[in-house]
């Protein structure tokens, strides 16, 4: 039997293998296992408690603040704050010193972002090659603030908050930095890299923005870029989607990198984008004062049965194939 290919599970393979994984009745599990749902929701008393889950593997520098940021993200794409975090490292043999300095880059990006870190593992283990950094999120949000991931209705406007591949364009830029420097400078390198944190990879503030403002929906695409995630959302739905893909902000940096990696920037890992799902009263009211958030744009609308992408001009069926751009040039 063939192997999958690198890269996040194909949609569908997922949807195949989480039908097996079900919560036991009274487990406190509102929101469990399923495709798009990139956090649970837990119930514990009279609280709603939110757990995510998310690797870094892509990168070596500010691995911790990726770590950090991607979870906290996907705590925030349910209208919850993040609050407390667990870690897995798992390392290749390296030093004390270096340890010292990603445990340190956890715990200031941690603390910068308002996060408690709780706990966690470290391990020197064999058969790697870089540094991967696992995340266990927590945050709390009350059952009027919960917004779900497939909570997208039919003639919702779907919303991208904040150009497409940040976190694509500032992974090339520091693990490709000599190939890029000798084609475009070094400094132009420096700004791409720079895209960690400005405009940063963050999306918490938006998305607890557009919680209030009454999302009906919210995902951060992450592995797989922009088109995997307006799939998933979807997906997730169980509603079609028209796509504008020719509408998505791409910024000139990920264009130049993009183009220089032969790659497509509507499928490099995009932490740092927000999709929103809005009907359209509250879109437009959204749209007026996103300027404030790194601005937002209208990408598509969710609509009939199928989920379709239109591209140069021409409209067909949106199927990710999971696997991120990104590895054509790492």
């Amino acid at each position: 039997m063939k192997n999958m290919p690198f890269g996040k599970l194909k949609p569908r393979a997922l949807e195949r293998l989480l039908a097996g994984v079900k919560p036991p009745d009274g487990a406190g599990v509102l929101l469990g296992p399923s495709l798009g749902e990139d956090a649970a929701v837990l119930r514990v008393g009279k609280r709603l408690v939110v757990v995510a889950t998310d690797p870094v593997t892509f990168v070596t520098d500010e691995i911790g603040h990726y770590a950090v940021t991607v979870n906290a993200n996907d705590i925030a794409c349910l209208g919850a704050r993040p609050r407390w975090l667990q870690v897995c490292l798992l390392l290749p043999p390296m030093s004390e010193k270096r340890i010292k300095r990603l445990f340190d880059s956890i715990a200031n990006s941690a603390a910068a972002q308002g996060i408690a870190v709780t706990g966690g593992h470290t391990e020197i283990t064999v058969g790697l090659d870089r540094p991967i950094v696992v995340g266990t999120m927590l945050g709390e949000v009350s059952l009027e603030n919960l917004v779900r991931p497939s909570g997208a209705r039919k003639g919702d406007l779907l919303l991208m908050i904040k150009p497409v591949a940040i976190e694509g364009t500032s992974i090339l830029a520091r693990e490709k930095s000599r190939e890029l420097s000798r084609r475009f400078g070094r400094a132009f390198v420096k700004r791409c890299a720079g895209f960690l944190h400005e405009p940063g990879i963050s999306v918490v503030r938006p998305a607890l923005a557009a919680a209030r403002a009454g999302a009906h929906a919210l995902h951060d695409p992450t592995e797989g870029g922009l088109l995997t995630g307006a799939y998933e959302i979807a997906r997730a739905s169980r509603v079609g989607l028209l796509l504008d893909a020719d509408a998505a902000q791409i910024l000139p940096e990920t264009r130049k990198i993009a183009d220089f990696f032969s790659i497509d920037p509507l499928g490099l890992i995009a932490s740092g984008t927000l999709l929103a799902a809005f009907d359209e009263p509250s879109a437009r009211r959204f749209l007026r004062r996103a300027n404030a958030l790194g601005g937002a744009w209208v990408i598509g609308r969710f609509e009939g049965k199928k989920i379709l992408v239109k591209r140069d001009g021409k409209i067909h069926r949106l199927e990710p194939s999971g696997k991120d751009e990104i590895l054509k040039a790492l």
